[in-house]
Order: C-alpha cells, then sequence, then structure tokens
C-alpha cells in the first residue's frame, strides 16, 4: 500500500551544501519508499562514512551509520541473519570503490538481496575534494593542486563483472527517473547496483547540472532490453551492457542496463544446505528460555576451549 512520501522523512536537519545531488536522491528515496509502501520497522538503511553517511538520519526507518568503506559488510549480516529485511546501502564512490571495494566485489559473487545505491560525485566530498577512484584522469577538483594521475574506475563494469544481478545508473536531478529505478532495484531479488550520477556543487566545478543535463540520454527509451530472458542469455546480455553503459565525453547513458532473475541469491544457496534457513534464520533463533540461555556455561566453554586458550 502506498504511503505519504513525508512520512518517510525525519526531523533532522539535511546539512549538506546547497546544490548537492544528495538532496535529489534523498528525495526519490522518500518518493520510491512511499510508492512501494516500506514498512519502516522492517526497512533498513546501511551507511558508511562520507557526505551520503548522513543519509540515515534523514529517513524515518533503521538506520545503520558504519565506518568507511564496511557499509555492505554491515548489510551482509543484517540481510543473512533476517532475509525478511528491506536492506538498502548508500556509499560514495570513495567509500564504496575505494576502501570498499573487496566488500563491493564480493556482494556480487554472492548476489545477495541487497541494493546498493552509489552517490558517485568523482570527489571525497567530505574531507575537502580530493580525487576519488571514479575522476577520470586529466581531471582537477578544487581540492587538487594538480591533474589527476590515474584512470577512473567504471562501476557499472566492476558490478557487471562481480556478478550483481540488476546494474542501474540514474541522475540525481532526474528524480523521476531515479525513483523509478530505485524502486526497480528493491523489488528485484538478488545484488542490485544504481550508481547515481551526483553533482558536487563545493568542490567539482566542471561536472555540474548544465554538464550531466546536456549528455544523460536514457537508453532503455532508445530501445535497450536490460532483461535476461533466460539463463543461455546472461553471458552475452552481461557483454552488451558493458558496451551499452560505456559512457563518453558527449555521451552519458542512464537506465537499466541489465537484470538477471535466474541466477540465485546467496539466501537460495544458504536454504539449499541448510533447510530450516528461511523459516529460522539466525534472528529467529531463540537464545533463552524463560530468561535462562539456552546455552550453559560449561558448554559455551566446551565449544569455544582452543579459541579461550589462544586468547589468553
Amino acid at each position: 500500500m502506498a504511503r505519504d512520501p513525508m512520512a518517510y522523512r525525519t526531523p533532522v536537519w539535511q546539512d549538506w551544501c546547497p546544490g548537492c545531488g544528495n538532496y535529489g536522491i534523498v528525495a526519490a528515496v522518500y518518493r520510491a519508499f512511499a510508492e512501494l509502501g516500506l514498512d519502516p520497522g522492517r526497512t533498513v538503511i546501511v551507511s558508511g562514512i562520507g557526505c551520503s553517511g548522513k543519509l540515515p538520519h534523514f529517513v524515518a526507518v533503521n538506520g545503520v551509520h558504519t565506518l568507511h568503506g564496511r557499509a555492505i559488510a554491515f548489510a551482509t549480516g543484517i540481510k543473512v541473519a533476517n532475509p525478511e529485511l528491506t536492506v538498502i546501502v548508500h556509499g560514495g564512490d570513495g567509500d564504496l570503490l575505494g576502501i570498499g571495494m573487496a566488500h563491493f566485489v564480493a556482494l556480487g559473487r554472492r548476489n545477495l538481496d541487497i541494493t546498493v545505491v552509489l552517490h558517485n560525485n568523482r570527489v571525497y566530498g567530505l574531507t575537502k575534494g580530493q580525487a576519488s577512484p571514479t575522476l577520470p584522469r586529466g581531471g582537477m577538483s578544487k581540492g587538487m593542486e594538480k591533474p589527476n594521475i590515474q584512470d577512473p574506475v567504471d562501476p557499472v563494469a566492476v558490478a557487471l563483472a562481480s556478478g550483481y544481478t540488476f546494474v542501474a545508473r540514474s541522475y540525481a536531478f532526474n528524480g523521476l527517473h531515479l525513483k523509478e529505478v530505485l524502486k526497480r532495484a528493491i523489488q528485484h531479488r538478488g545484488a542490485a547496483l544504481v550508481e547515481v550520477l551526483q553533482p558536487c556543487a563545493t568542490y567539482d566545478k566542471v561536472h555540474t547540472p548544465a554538464y550531466y543535463r546536456e549528455r544523460v540520454r536514457d537508453v532503455e527509451k532508445e530501445g535497450w532490453d536490460p532483461i535476461v530472458h533466460s539463463p543461455e542469455e546472461a553471458f552475452e546480455k552481461r557483454l552488451k551492457a558493458v558496451s551499452t553503459a560505456l559512457a563518453t565525453e558527449d555521451r552519458i547513458p542512464i537506465g537499466v542496463f541489465y537484470q538477471d532473475t535466474h541466477t540465485p541469491t546467496l539466501e537460495d544457496r544458504i536454504a539449499a544446505r541448510i533447510g530450516a534457513y528461511q523459516a529460522t534464520p539466525p534472528a529467529k533463533k531463540r537464545v533463552d528460555e524463560g530468561g535462562r540461555p539456552l546455552i550453559s556455561k560449561e558448554r559455551f566453554r566446551e565449544l569455544f576451549r582452543d579459541f579461550i586458550i589462544k586468547t589468553r
């Protein structure tokens, strides 16, 4: 059942810089959650460090503001412990593709049912504008003395290579498009990436709203079909999705590039090995009876005897 978008807004003051793309992202989040009718008590937003890390404070669902680069790791624990929850990660390009890259790749390999919303502004905004992993070689932000000498990471290409089964890109100030892409990502069962192109009004004077307005193109409106219609089609479709999503100086594709509903999720794989997993995942297992722990101190010591001895 649809809800009022403002029901998801907290009274916490949104203190991003004027003109920041995060305002467009959080507005799209409110509308997407409302149209999906997400239960705040069964929805979790997990973030790391950076400007994007503040988002859980502004959305009235369960929020976990974690460590730099570790948002996906925290989200993985939450989702595996209780697969009934809707779990969404919000992280910056520096957070998820720098220190957090290993977790970003691991989520794709596992195909765990988590949506990752990657705020890509090409700089480390909270630490005054250094080059992030997505800043092009030769690019220069306000916080740099000399142009960037490293080649950029393409988050869409990395996600496709890692095994994400839903991969998309949108633009922070195209609210209707971003809202619809977020809804599709959340509804998808499996690891989903939504890269959001996000102007940084303070530290990046090149990739401005005008820059993106002139260049973004919706590939689905141009006829691209992102759906994998059979398991045999997946490999070829993934290769075509990489080339379809490839951006040039004059054209930046947005839209859903790839969606595969045939690959089993990590939850499916765990359930195939542990039959009771779906009915009684870790979060639902009893740990006490009448206030008394189900495991005695003696049994605990027996189970962890080797570990206790080694750590003394």
